[in-house]
């Protein structure tokens, strides 16, 4: 029988008309109760764009969140294969924990609006970014950070998310300095990233208390599969996942760790499941000899369903 870890997409996989047939099919989790929650049109802003709206982090997150789980509820209603964890980047972590019924959907949605609105205010509250060391290790890259932070600056380590593929986070002074050295500093390339701020980071400190305050009004319970967190690269115990979900905010997300354990307890098949098909491309790049399989829309459902013989 397949051995399936669950990997769910974090922001940046949102696009306009993302998994557009789920809102006739899902009208439960996608319809008027999830608008009542947010206080506008999921399925408009999903579907119409603008796409400058979409991409901003307070409608990005939830987006992300309610089609991604609503793509697993199609699926998982299918599924009959072992599945050895889950893990989602970053955003995608709440949505694995929902998957494995640590919360309701409705409460995972309450909780990630406020996330996602909370991170945009406190990437408004001071000019911020992220870049990608291409062609660098953890190692190279801590240093460098620590390099700036002795110097006076902010920058971190935000995201490892696979052999080579690095994030830091900082001031918008931090990232010019980063770029204006790359060649220096023995990166081989840097990126800038087009985001509101430094997710990730110390920048995003009062957003995390607000997730914790959210955290508080939901009751939490032992998942049923393991769900890898970002900070430890460990499954979350029920006692810890409140804790760890406001660590998420301000620390680094170890995904490429995830992925290694997960392939450790025996998993052979990554599942994306959602929007994109970025963690799947982690996976590839993490693990030698992965099988990766994509849901990202309704029509995803049947073929992956038939690839892995999980057909009931």
């Amino acid at each position: 029988m397949t051995r399936a870890a669950l990997l769910f997409p974090g922001q940046g996989s949102q696009h306009v008309g993302m998994a557009s047939e789920l809102f006739d099919a899902r009208p439960d989790l996608l319809g008027e109760n999830a608008d009542e929650v947010l206080g506008w049109s999921l399925r408009d802003l999903v579907l119409d764009g603008p796409e400058e709206q979409l991409t901003r982090t307070e409608h990005a997150q939830p987006a992300l969140f309610a089609v991604s789980y609503a793509l697993w509820d199609v699926l998982g209603s299918r599924w009959d294969a072992e599945i050895v964890g889950a893990a989602g980047h970053s955003l995608g972590e709440f949505t694995a924990l929902c998957a494995a019924g640590a919360f309701t959907f409705e409460d995972g949605l309450k909780v990630v609006a406020r996330r996602g609105q909370a991170m945009a205010e406190a990437a408004d509250a001071r000019p911020s970014g992220m870049a990608a060391l291409i062609g660098a290790d953890e190692e190279l890259a801590e240093s460098i950070a620590r390099q700036r932070r002795e110097e006076g600056g902010s920058l971190q380590v935000a995201n490892i998310n696979a052999p080579g593929q690095i994030v830091v986070a900082g001031s918008a002074e931090d990232i010019a300095w980063l770029t204006d050295r790359g060649s220096e500093l023995g990166v081989r390339r840097i990126i800038p990233l087009k985001v509101a701020g430094a997710f990730h980071s110390t920048f995003m400190e009062p957003a995390a208390d607000q997730v914790a305050a959210a955290l508080e009004e939901v009751t939490l319970t032992e998942p049923a599969f393991p769900v890898w967190s970002n900070t430890t690269a460990r499954p979350h115990r029920r006692d810890e996942i409140a804790s760890l979900l406001r660590s998420q905010v301000v620390s680094t997300v170890r995904f490429s760790e995830s992925l290694e354990g997960l392939a450790a307890q025996g998993a052979d098949t990554f599942v994306h499941v959602g929007p994109g098909d970025v963690t799947a491309g982690m996976a590839k790049r993490t693990v030698e000899g992965a099988t990766t399989h994509v849901v990202s829309d309704l029509g995803d459902v049947e073929i992956v369903v038939s690839a892995l013989g999980t057909m009931t």
